[in-house]
């Protein structure tokens, strides 16, 4: 790791020093719009160096070549969200599965895609990967908390390719707060909740001397919401400062330290049938979570045209979870402790007096040079954004057989470790061909070399080791058109890339399955409408085509944690439409009313012929529709703002039914883990009101006003319900 560390160093000097030879045209232009992602050519103490996938503006959004959304400050001040899931649902082409309530791990599928672990999302926070492993295991068991967010950023169009690997369903991009402008600033916020729910949230943040400084602390802790307990602790400073009048230095750090009650367990469908939602059957489940980054973001400015951004970013992440064993029948190991109904095959949970504890850990390390110009090819004006980056993974990985319900020590039953090496080199480029008419072609060529060494399996040592590597290139190219600034046409297709997963494309027992990349052909095309300031509209038509899309088989999607999983072609179909409306700007009236409504409609279906055996029979599952993908979710948001400060938020959710699994069965299986997804809708009240002359606020939120009782997911072992009605009230001050 320290020889790694000295080469990233040593690329990090060079290339500035590389950069810096280059001959910038320095050619003026008065109408010059700025990049999405170039921060202002002055160097200010609040701009932290970082990389936005959209910019710091939502009139940047109309700039972007496809589908795009930013979910502001004030959208989340208005919404007081328990998770980011709350935000991310009002998000048109954005499904999110809640997989305990919490939001301690977000489950996002984009356009019909599998949401399992939020694999096919590339996830960042403040331009940096947070997922386990990027490329060989891009899941994600650790989950930004939302409320430390300034902002979120979602991207779903052609620009994907700027970012990487997984180019195929979008970004979304955690954005955290900057140090202020000047002075001296402190928040505090407090809230609390029934079953225990508390969360308490410090920060400060002082300029002095050029630099910027903010620290955040935040801590949540809950007895049981739903069936979930935990307690968590989440720490992240940051530090800007200028390096003379051309350069500036941005440092972020973090911690977070998670322990909680998760469990791959759900209830059976006999126990939600009679009603049976919140049973906590895997009390002795115990997940912990550790996870420690680091990055250093270096701006040097060329000229008002020109600069270059490297950032050099390193984190860790331990996830060992404790689970207790089961079985759907009766076992000679039992605790004496049984759910469901035993009369009926696989309609019973039987405890087993011993656990398999998932023991892991991954280490993170990678540079990512960009350079963004502004230049002109004759009269043309043009910007281009390119780069490369380097990033290295590797994953640590045991099994210990516990030989009690509740015990973390045991015998080694499995050890392993994955490395990987990717690089990858990125470039695109804005072609202004007339000042309404912007096109937008880029690549992106990812190399992702990896190697297994398995030392135990099933209790016996070996040495096992084998190794493989992908390469893809990715075109893309989209066109955007504005009418009058008030009207704009966008279009894009773009190459879809993720990687196999280390241990998917490996076997245990060392044998290499020349495992392909998921890939695809992405397309869209829309219009996006803002008239005036009274209506803001946006449609989106997209299609993917899936030469070979990876159906999961982790433990965590239902399955069994290996085997073949090129799933074959698949064709997903969809339309997008959100509308914003300003009803207080139709009434002329002194009250604020804001309407907010997304609708998607898609369809997710196996697009050649496939054969699967169940019950002794082969079945061609060409046409069916792909699990986990609703043809139809709704979200509607109504914000209503007195003229004496006090306000309310109404959101709604509607989620159409869906299959979960390939055969597309109606009927539940007696374990809860197969069946049709019913239809639910699900409504959430916030209240505040502002204290103006004590600089703070006072809030009150009840998420699932209605109570509803629906069916959240079959995965990974069961059925797992939804959140039930659940009250939060607080406090927020600004010092």
């Amino acid at each position: 790791m320290k020889n790694l560390l000295i080469v990233l160093i040593s690329l990090l000097v060079s290339v500035k020093f590389i950069i810096a030879d280059v001959n910038i045209d320095d050619k003026q232009d008065d109408k010059k719009e700025s990049s999405p992602t170039q921060p202002d050519t002055l160097i200010k103490t609040y701009d932290f160096p970082q990389i936005d996938i959209i910019g710091r503006s939502t009139a940047l959004i109309n700039k972007i070549p496809g589908s795009a959304s930013l979910i502001s400050s004030s959208s989340l001040t208005n919404t007081q969200p328990l998770t980011g899931n709350e935000v991310l649902k009002k998000v048109t082409g954005v499904y999110v599965v809640d997989e305990e309530g919490v939001g301690l791990r977000t489950n996002i599928g984009i356009r019909g895609l599998d949401p399992d672990r939020s694999r096919t999302v590339l996830m960042l926070e403040d331009g940096v990967p947070i997922a386990l492993a990027p490329y060989g295991e891009p899941e994600m068991y650790y989950t930004p908390a939302i409320d430390r967010m300034k902002s979120v950023e979602i991207l779903k169009g052609s620009g994907s390719i700027l970012f990487g690997p997984q180019t195929i369903g979008g970004v979304i991009n955690y954005i955290t707060d900057d140090p202020p402008p000047a002075g001296q600033r402190t928040n505090l916020n407090i809230s609390g909740g029934s079953e225990g729910y508390f969360l308490g949230e410090a920060g400060y943040g002082t300029t002095f001397d050029n630099i910027g400084l903010n620290i955040n602390f935040l801590h949540k802790q809950a007895d049981k919401v739903g069936i979930t307990n935990f307690n968590l602790n989440d720490i992240t400073a940051k530090v800007k400062f200028p390096l003379g009048k051309k350069s500036r230095v941005g440092v972020k750090i973090s911690a977070y330290d998670e322990i909680s009650n998760s469990t791959y367990i759900g209830i059976t469908q006999t126990m939600y049938d009679k009603g049976e939602y919140f049973t906590q059957i895997a009390p002795n489940d115990k997940l912990e979570i550790r996870r420690y980054s680091a990055s250093v973001t270096h701006d040097y400015f060329f000229s008002e045209n020109a600069y270059l951004r490297t950032t050099l970013f390193g984190y860790t992440t331990t996830r060992n979870w404790l689970r207790q064993d089961f079985s759907r029948k009766p076992t000679t190991n039992g605790t004496g402790v049984v759910f469901g109904d035993t009369t009926i095959s696989n309609g019973a949970i039987y405890m087993r007096n011993s656990t398999g504890n998932r023991n892991r850990e991954f280490e993170v390390a990678g540079i990512e040079p960009r350079i963004y110009l502004n230049y002109f090819l004759g009269n043309l004006r043009n910007e281009l954004e390119g780069g490369f980056r380097f990033l290295y993974e590797r994953a640590f990985e045991q099994r210990i057989n516990g030989n009690k319900a509740n015990t973390l020590s045991g015998d080694l039953r499995e050890d392993e470790i994955r490395t990987g090496y990717a690089v990858s080199i990125f470039a695109q480029n804005r072609f202004y061909l007339i000042e309404e008419l912007t096109i937008i072609p880029g690549i992106r060529l990812e190399n992702f070399e990896y190697k297994r060494d398995i030392f135990r399996i099933n209790f016996r040592d070996t040495s096992l080791v084998n190794n493989n590597s992908v390469f893809s290139a990715m075109p893309g190219i989209g066109f955007n058109y504005n009418f009058n600034n008030m009207y704009s046409v966008f279009a894009g297709v773009h190459r879809g890339f993720a990687p196999p997963r280390i241990k998917d494309a490996i076997t245990n027992g060392g044998t290499s399955l020349q495992l392909e990349s998921e890939l695809s052909w992405n397309y869209e095309l829309g219009v996006r409408a803002n008239i005036s300031s009274l209506m803001f509209i946006e449609v989106t038509g997209y299609m993917l085509d899936f030469s070979n899309q990876i159906i999961p088989v982790s433990e965590s999607s239902g399955g069994t944690g290996t085997g073949l999983v090129n799933g074959g072609e698949t064709l997903h179909l969809g339309l997008e439409t959100g509308v914003r409306f300003a009803l207080d700007k139709f009434i002329n009236s002194d009250y604020g009313f804001i309407l907010d409504l997304n609708l998607t409609t898609s369809k997710s279906t196996y697009n050649a012929d496939k054969f699967i055996t169940a019950d002794g029979e082969r079945i061609n599952i060409n046409g069916n529709k792909l699990p986990y993908a609703p043809e139809i979710y709704l979200s509607g948001t109504l914000d209503i703002k007195f003229p004496f400060g006090l306000g309310f938020q109404f959101s709604g959710t509607y989620i159409g039914e869906q299959f979960t699994d390939q055969l597309n069965t109606n009927l539940s299986s007696p374990d809860g883990e197969i069946g049709r997804m019913p239809s639910y809708f699900i409504l959430d009240v916030t209240g505040r009101y502002p204290l103006s002359g004590l600089n703070s606020s006072l809030y009150i939120s009840v998420k699932n006003l209605l109570d509803e009782r629906y069916i959240a997911s079959r995965r990974p072992q069961g059925i797992k319900v939804g959140l039930p009605r659940f009250i939060t009230a607080g406090v927020k001050v600004n010092l």
